[in-house]
């Protein structure tokens, strides 16, 4: 196979992976809608970075690694639930930040870390990715370079996703603006309700 079809095909299911708008996504809109599009591709590129951990571990075989995370997804995912329940629990009783870009390189790592969080605390995300590259046919024979095109394109791919919803959430930033309290708190019961639903799956696989 050429080394571009697996940059292709990497794209393609990084785009598919993305897709889904939880806890991530709910982040993304909320900061892109409070702080611009730039916040936004911040947050976004948070949760690529996880991807693309548990992309390479699925494209070298890394089996030491995933078995390791999965057996202790339980514990990894009620951590990542509490996590997002704290944060919904922070966006529905806090003050809402006043409309800027974010300026503070500090601000910017927290939005980059509190996605990546929420990301990499997601183990059973190997056993999605195992799953397409043996969709795809991405498995067998695959080299150093063809693996790390692979991930390169999941990242692209992952990361053209977070591009376009934060580029649409900012077409109704305007509109948002006198809404924020209200929105501040529509998110945070989102979030909440997220990390409940990582909770429940959780206690349901260990059961």
């Amino acid at each position: 196979m050429e080394p571009a079809l697996f940059l292709l095909k990497g794209a393609l299911i990084g785009l598919l992976f993305g897709v889904p708008v939880g806890a991530v996504g709910t982040m993304t809109i909320q900061r892109t809608l409070a702080h611009g599009m730039k916040a936004g591709l911040i947050t976004g590129l948070g949760s690529s970075a996880a991807d693309c951990i548990y992309a390479s571990i699925g494209a070298f075989g890394l089996t030491f690694v995933s078995d390791f995370l999965l057996k202790y997804q339980t514990v990894t995912s009620v951590i990542g639930g509490g996590f997002v329940i704290a944060m919904g629990v922070c966006s529905f009783i806090g003050r809402p930040h006043e409309r800027s870009e974010p300026q503070k390189e500090s601000a910017e790592m927290t939005m980059f870390l509190s996605a990546f969080v929420v990301g990499i605390t997601n183990p059973a995300a190997i056993l999605t990715f195992l799953f397409a590259f043996s969709y795809f046919n991405l498995a067998a024979g695959m080299t150093i370079l063809h693996g790390t095109l692979l991930v390169l394109g999941t990242l692209a791919g992952t990361f053209l996703w977070w591009l376009s919803l934060s580029f649409a959430a900012s077409r109704f930033r305007e509109k948002a603006a006198s809404h924020q309290t209200a929105l501040s708190r529509i998110f945070g019961c989102l979030l909440f309700i997220f990390g409940m639903v990582i909770w429940v799956r959780a206690l349901i696989g260990e059961a």
